[in-house]
């Protein structure tokens, strides 16, 4: 394929390099993507001259990479005719191509319906980013996409498309569809209704039951508008039927935190008192029991050790014993949702589960290529800020290299034959146990703040569960909640006031302002060189799942310090005036942003 024709990337700097001598193998074309990815961000209409020939070996080496295990169709996109920031050519997996998964797992969808539901669903989710199969596992579809799109967007695009096609266009209707109420859509309802059910007939016709919201936001709000909304705040509880999880997780303005933190994740503590956070984390209740997690404790996790719960608990939706399928979603859909989305993928992978025939470097390319360079991550954008999420994502796969990640465990698990005797999964569910007790600090886009904290105890029941902590100022009450998902758990820490604040010994707050910002890597310490150091070998013998995320993980960083580095934050080049208008332009979805701009 074309996309093997580049030149393999550079090995490491000096300073980088294992004592066994040999950098880790590379995907050929890597170094060209990651050029490629952190010049421009990626735009469908703009495949054209000599950066479109290089967009065009990568979409091709996609389409190789995912033809070495997969029979797949291609959804067409050919100028972003259905979304700007998607792929020219969307690939949607039917089944593996052996022949004995081929018997197990057979397509039941229609590439020509899925098209046409594509077509009509697109308006309902922000900037047209509608619901996209990525992954296939087990038969089932794991998805992406934007959340749903708002009163302010909904009516931008469709006054835009109005009046730019001389009033005859119409995107999610046909003549089959309409009418007498449809040609006269006066009432939000109706417009919601209209929209909003072309989204839900594409996520059943996908077999989609379980959606993952990461927003911290139950709704977007831009200049005082709401400009997104969720399934979980929808008012007419459209998507009842399906089981809804709020599991907020920080935007990109976060990883800045993580960067001027010497890329230390540990003991980096999102602030959950910010006012604009307003979603609580919610699970259904049969979800939580099996993964002996205290979720009650969500706000006092680190970046770590957040990341690391919620992939566990997305791992264990898809392999649950059901067929569905699984949709994950942000805001846009192009940073924290391509990270879980990139780490499903390689996690599977490492499992020996999915792409059983791609090397670490190709699977590496894949996911670099697929799931954040074709689906629109800002990389530029997100660099000239310091919001590395896209590095933090393959830097964190040390993290993940443990069989308690491993979907093989699971399997084996079912497996088992039932004991006579011993403890059920309610009597685990039940069973008093220890906090973490880590180091905490509290983050947010501004400050900073470690504080150490001492452990606590809960006991999990499936009415309210009143934890016992060490302190009586850092009591946590859980309750429920009856909205979009029956027999849900809502948990949610009433935050102190400030003559409340608990005071700990050896308390440091840095805020996060030009002033100080250069001094956070002063408070920390690193234990070893560079970030972008490539771990060396170990003489001690290693799983197959961690030797093959090492793997990945090395050459992602050998092919990182070559190409991309690590960057000083750069200056934002729009004024101010400027940049406010651009941003409220981007915020109701009337313009994606311009790789100009970058």
């Amino acid at each position: 394929m074309a996309g093997a024709r580049g030149a393999a990337a550079a090995a490491a700097s000096a300073g980088s390099s294992t004592s066994s001598g040999t950098p880790p193998p590379q995907e050929p074309g890597l170094g060209e993507l990651l050029e490629e990815f952190s010049r421009t961000q990626y735009r469908a209409k703009d495949c054209s001259g000599t950066g479109g020939s290089r967009v065009e070996r990568i979409e091709k080496r996609c389409l190789e990479l995912f033809g070495r295990d997969y029979c797949y169709s291609v959804i067409q996109n050919v100028n972003g005719d259905i979304c700007g920031h998607y792929p020219q050519h969307i690939v949607f997996l039917e089944y593996e191509s052996s022949e004995k998964e081929k018997d197990t797992f057979q397509s039941t969808v229609q590439v020509s319906k899925l098209q046409d539901l594509v077509n009509r669903s697109k308006m309902a989710r922000c900037r047209g980013r509608f619901v996209c199969p990525v992954i296939l596992f087990k038969g089932k579809h794991i998805c992406r996409s934007a959340t749903l799109a708002g009163w302010g967007e909904l009516y931008g695009r469709t006054g835009y498309n109005y009046i730019f096609s001389g009033g005859a266009d119409d995107a999610w209707a046909d003549a089959e569809d309409i009418t007498e109420e449809d040609c006269a859509l006066r009432s939000d309802t109706h417009l919601f209704d209209k929209v909003r059910g072309y989204d839900i007939k594409l996520l059943r016709y996908l077999s989609v039951k379980y959606i993952c919201d990461l927003m911290v936001e139950n709704k977007k709000v831009k200049f005082g508008m709401n400009v997104t909304s969720s399934e979980k705040v929808d008012k007419a509880q459209r998507y009842a039927d399906f089981t809804l999880l709020s599991i907020p997780y920080p935007g990109c303005e976060f990883f800045k935190e993580y960067k001027d933190r010497d890329y230390m994740a540990e003991g980096l503590i999102f602030n959950w008192k910010q006012d604009y956070v307003d979603a609580p984390l919610s699970i259904p209740e049969f979800l939580t029991c099996s993964l002996n997690i205290d979720w009650s404790q969500y706000q006092s996790w680190d970046l770590v050790q957040q990341t690391q719960n919620y992939l566990k608990l997305l791992l264990s939706i898809i392999n649950s014993d059901d067929d569905s399928g699984l949709l994950v979603h942000c805001i846009s859909g192009w940073d924290r949702t391509p990270l879980f989305i990139s780490l499903l993928r390689l996690s599977l992978w490492a499992d020996g589960l999915i792409h059983t025939s791609l090397k670490p470097a190709e699977v590496l390319y894949l996911t670099v290529a697929y799931d954040w360079f074709l689906f629109g991550h800002m990389l530029v954008d997100r660099l000239s800020k310091g919001e590395e999420i896209f590095f933090f994502c393959f830097n964190f796969l040390k993290h993940i290299i443990s069989e308690e990640f491993s979907s093989l465990k699971t399997q084996r698990r079912k497996s088992l034959p039932a004991r006579d005797s011993g403890f059920t999964l309610e009597d685990i569910c039940m069973l008093r146990r220890k906090d973490r007790g880590s180091t905490t600090s509290l983050g947010s886009d501004f400050s900073l703040v470690m504080e150490s904290s001492p452990g606590a105890a809960g006991s999990f029941t499936y009415e309210a569960i009143e934890l016992v902590p060490a302190g009586a100022q850092t009591q946590a009450a859980w309750r429920k909640s009856h909205s979009s998902s029956p027999q849900s758990v809502l948990w949610n820490r009433p935050q102190p006031s400030e003559d409340r604040l608990p005071s700990h010994q050896g308390l440091i707050e840095a805020k996060s302002s030009s002033s100080s910002s250069s001094n956070h890597s002063d408070n920390f310490f690193r234990i070893g060189s560079s970030p972008l150091e490539v771990p060396k070998a170990r003489l001690a013998a290693l799983s197959e799942r961690e030797t093959r995320l090492q793997e990945v993980r090395s050459a992602f960083l050998a092919a990182y310090s070559s190409t991309v580095g690590l960057r000083a934050v750069a200056p934002s080049p729009s004024g101010a005036i400027g940049g406010l208008l651009e941003q409220f332009v981007r915020g109701v979805g009337l313009r994606g942003t311009s790789s100009s701009t970058l």
